[in-house]
């Protein structure tokens, strides 16, 4: 980040947001990114803080999560943030709005891509290993910038267009904060096939084939009646996700 904008991030502990009691806001100006900024304070400020900056055009959030198992499986975060975020823009949607996943990260309204999710660890722990923090981060696009023509760009969706005019990104932020916590209690209390059962009726469907979540977060699918299952590995698609362009840090267009 360049000196000068470094110099305009603020840093503020304050009740921005209505929150529930387990959570603790850290708020940023437009100069810093919620995602980066929440892996540099994960350790000390610990489970529950979250992030959020403050724009017109975009929702962005972190969340730090203490999973209590390892790296490998504890990973399976990623579909409980996606899910938790489907689920309050459900709230706040229009009737019959449909509101899908590209597997593993990417969030469609209406066929438009508006945004994603993120999962962050430290670096160097070991895949058997409990990290000591995970980050969840989310961003959507709330206004498409430098659109005349209606039409222009099918592909992309941005919530003001999609109906979600009166919703404001610190309230969607609100309600995800909620649904997160249900999605991790019933993780937590009934086990990972509660998140799987949330997430997988928002990919895609295709005919005659199963789904399936692994222990690690693998995508496994099957042809109803074979044998032979196909996988798709989590790990190389967190690292790259499919909805970002990772060098400006904003959603693709």
């Amino acid at each position: 980040m360049p000196t000068d904008a470094r110099s305009r991030v603020h840093e503020k502990y304050g009740p921005d947001l209505d929150l529930p009691p387990a959570f603790r806001l850290v708020t940023l100006r437009e100069a810093g990114r919620a995602f980066e900024h929440a892996q540099k304070i994960a350790r000390k400020e610990g489970a529950g803080t979250l992030v959020w900056v403050g724009r017109f055009d975009l929702v962005e959030f972190a969340l730090v999560l203490e999973p209590d198992e390892p790296l490998a499986s504890a990973r399976r975060a990623i579909y409980a943030g996606m899910s938790a975020l489907a689920d309050a823009l459900a709230v706040h949607a229009p009737p019959e709005t449909l509101i899908n996943f590209e597997w593993p990260d990417a969030i469609f309204i209406d066929g438009g891509l508006v945004g994603g999710g993120r999962l962050a660890w430290p670096k160097k722990t070991e895949e058997n290993k409990r990290p000591d923090w995970l980050v969840f981060g989310g961003l959507l696009r709330t206004v498409i910038m430098g659109l005349t023509e209606p039409g222009l760009r099918p592909h992309l969706a941005a919530l003001e267009d999609e109906g979600f005019e009166e919703l404001g990104p610190g309230r969607l932020v609100e309600t995800f904060a909620r649904h997160l916590m249900a999605t991790i209690n019933a993780w937590q209390q009934e086990g990972f096939a509660q998140v799987a059962g949330s997430y997988l009726p928002r990919l895609p469907a295709e005919a005659g084939i199963e789904r399936m979540i692994d222990g690690v977060g693998d995508l496994l699918n099957r042809k109803k009646g074979k044998a032979e299952i196909a996988k798709r590995k989590l790990l190389p698609a967190l690292i790259k996700p499919s909805w970002l362009d990772v060098e400006t840090g904003e959603i693709l267009s």
